[in-house]
C-alpha cells in the first residue's frame, strides 16, 4: 500500500504548528474542524465501527491526543456510551470551546481536558483502552518518542486509532471558475508541507510497530463527495479555501488571487452559492494493539 505524498494533496503549516494539536488558534480554524468533522461523519463513523469490532473488553477509559474542539471526543463518548474522556491539546482555547460542549450535551462528567504539547511528553494518564489520535501526529517533531509513550499508557490488549491527512481536500470540478487556481495554491501548499509538515502522507504503520504496537488494520479513507452537496459543504469550501489564501497569497499571481477571492467574496462564484461542489481527499488509518503483557 502507497503512502506517499501527493503534488495536489497538501496544507500549510508553519514552523510553530510542530506540535501534537491540529486546531488552529482563529476561531475560523477551531470551527473548521467542526465542518471537517460533520462532512466526512460517515467516514468517521465507519472507524469508530472498526474499532468498536476490535476491542475485546468494555471499553472505559480513552485518550484523545491532540483533541481540538473535540469532535473526535463526542463521537467517541456516543459510540463507547460506558467510557470517559481525556481531552489533551496544546490550545486552551480549542480545550474551552470542547468544555462548553460539554455541557451543552450534558457530558461534563464524562469528559475531562487537559492543556499539554505532546512534543514535551505524554502526561501521566491512568492506563486507557483506547488512544484516538486524528489529523495531529503530522504536527509531533519527534513522532516516535511521542508514540512510545502513547503506547505505555495503553493498557495491555488495548488499542491505539490513528487517523492522517494524505492532504488539503479539493472542491471544485477541473474546468470550473476557480479550479486552476485551487491547483496551483495545493501545488504550493505540497512544497510547503515537504519542509513543514514532512511527517504528513508518510506511512505510520512502522512508527507503531517501533512503539511496540501490533497493527490491526492498514486501510485508506477514500474521500469523494460528489454534488449535490448540503450547505455545510459549501461552509467547510469557503473555510478552507480562506486558510490556503492566507498561506500562499504572497506567491500566488494576481489571477489567480483574485480568482480565489471571487470564490469568497459572496459572488456568483461564491462556494457557498454553489452548486457543483465536491470534497475529494484521501486520509489513512492505522489501528495498532498493544500485546499482552508476557507476565500475565
Amino acid at each position: 500500500m502507497s503512502h506517499a505524498h501527493s503534488d495536489h494533496q497538501a496544507s500549510h503549516h508553519q514552523a510553530s504548528h510542530h506540535q501534537a494539536s491540529h486546531h488552529q488558534a482563529s476561531q475560523g480554524g477551531v470551527d473548521l474542524l467542526d465542518l471537517d468533522a460533520e462532512v466526512i461523519a460517515e467516514q468517521l463513523h465507519a472507524v469508530r465501527t472498526d474499532l468498536g469490532r476490535l476491542v475485546d473488553e468494555p471499553v472505559r477509559r480513552i485518550v484523545d491526543l491532540g483533541a481540538g474542539t473535540g469532535t473526535g471526543t463526542f463521537g467517541l463518548l456516543e459510540h463507547f456510551p460506558d467510557a470517559q474522556v481525556v481531552a489533551i491539546d496544546s490550545s486552551e482555547e480549542a480545550l474551552d470551546r470542547l468544555r462548553r460542549r460539554a455541557e451543552q450535551l450534558g457530558l461534563s462528567d464524562r469528559v475531562s481536558s487537559l492543556c499539554a504539547d505532546l512534543d514535551e511528553g505524554v502526561p501521566p494518564l491512568e492506563p486507557v483502552d483506547l488512544a484516538w489520535a486524528s489529523a495531529s501526529l503530522h504536527h509531533l517533531s519527534d513522532p516516535d518518542r511521542t508514540l512510545a509513550g502513547v503506547a505505555a499508557a495503553i493498557r495491555p490488549r488495548g488499542l491505539l486509532s490513528v487517523v492522517e491527512l494524505a492532504g488539503f481536500p479539493r472542491f471544485l470540478p477541473d474546468g470550473t471558475p476557480g479550479s486552476a487556481a485551487e491547483a496551483r495554491a495545493h501545488e504550493l501548499l505540497a512544497a510547503d508541507r515537504a519542509i513543514d509538515a514532512p511527517t504528513m502522507g508518510s506511512d505510520w504503520g512502522p512508527r507503531l510497530v517501533r512503539a511496540g504496537l501490533v497493527l490491526e488494520i492498514d486501510r485508506a479513507i477514500a474521500i469523494d463527495l460528489t454534488p449535490p452537496q448540503p450547505p455545510v459543504v459549501g461552509e467547510y469550501a469557503a473555510g478552507a479555501l480562506e486558510r490556503i489564501r492566507g498561506a500562499v497569497a504572497d506567491r500566488l499571481g494576481a489571477d489567480d488571487l483574485g480568482a480565489l477571492d471571487e470564490l469568497l467574496t459572496g459572488g456568483p462564484n461564491d462556494v457557498r452559492r454553489r452548486n457543483d461542489l465536491q470534497v475529494r481527499t484521501e486520509r489513512w488509518l492505522w489501528i495498532a494493539r498493544r500485546p499482552a503483557d508476557p507476565a500475565a
